[in-house]
């Protein structure tokens, strides 16, 4: 029996010794009196274990056919064939399952199943906490700026770069594939987000001699500021580069890479 079954089970034995009227019973229920008055009838004739829910132990009307289940459970331990390290989580699967096989169902559902057939697990990684950076106010404001060296093709072809552009403000996400995180990936990748969404007021990258460098003797001598080529690039566009100090201050594109290094694998797989 439930918390609230236990309860009303208690009020009736009330009404039962006398102490209270069906009427008070209802109040004290938080019922109609005509609620009330059903329950009483069972409970007299059953006693407590009347009132339990009539569905308990049944399964819901509205659940999944039991084929459905047993053709997603199969569908997806054939997605793992390829993934014996890297598998794919309930929000993926239940993406996959709906693009290539046609089957509707919600995350939580997939999540449930794929949890009793041991194909997916809760394992949380513990971090330490830190402070996320507040977003940006406006689209373009800042555009965080970074590559990712990853095994992309999983031995099926070389390793690459990912060079990814995250906006500050909305998330926005634009990424293309290079080999190296070298000056012409940066301004091809630039040139495109340029293309599509306008220059930015500022980028947010690494410590790199791609974007900043430390001056020459020369340079400090007369004064003069350290530019690379690709800094004169963003000069000319009047978009400022600001180097961060740690992988976690711009943490918006290496959360992104994480997702990339999970989902874009498993899809290039799946293609």
């Amino acid at each position: 029996m439930s918390e609230r079954e236990t309860m009303r089970a208690a009020v009736l034995a009330q009404v039962k010794s006398g102490s209270w009227t069906v009427v008070e019973a209802a109040e004290r229920m938080r019922v109609s009196y005509r609620q009330a008055k059903r329950l009483w009838k069972r409970y007299r004739k059953q006693g407590a274990s009347g009132l339990v829910h009539r569905s308990a132990g049944r399964s819901s009307n509205r659940a999944k056919p039991k084929k459905v289940r047993a053709k997603v459970g199969r569908l997806i331990g054939d997605m793992y064939i390829w993934y014996l390290v890297q598998r794919f989580v309930p929000t993926l699967a239940a993406e996959h399952l709906c693009i290539e096989d046609g089957i509707e169902i919600s995350v939580s559902t997939v999540r449930r199943w794929m949890l009793a057939e041991g194909l997916w697990s809760r394992a949380r990684k513990v971090r330490a906490h830190r402070q996320r950076r507040a977003r940006r106010e406006h689209f373009g404001e800042l555009v965080q700026m970074d590559g990712s060296f990853h095994d992309w093709l999983e031995g099926r072809g070389p390793r690459g770069c990912l060079m990814n552009l995250v906006d500050a403000a909305t998330g926005t996400t634009l990424c293309r594939m290079g080999e190296q995180e070298t000056i012409w990936a940066a301004v091809g990748v630039l040139n495109a987000w340029i293309d599509r969404y306008g220059v930015p007021r500022a980028l947010y990258t690494d410590w790199k001699n791609v974007y900043v460098r430390e001056p020459t003797a020369q340079e400090l001598l007369h004064g003069k500021p350290a530019v690379t080529q690709f800094g004169r690039m963003c000069e000319r566009l009047g978009i400022r580069i600001i180097a961060a100090g740690s992988p976690q201050a711009k943490g918006r594109v290496e959360r992104n890479h994480g997702t990339h290094q999970d989902r874009l694998v498993k899809k290039l797989r799946r293609k």
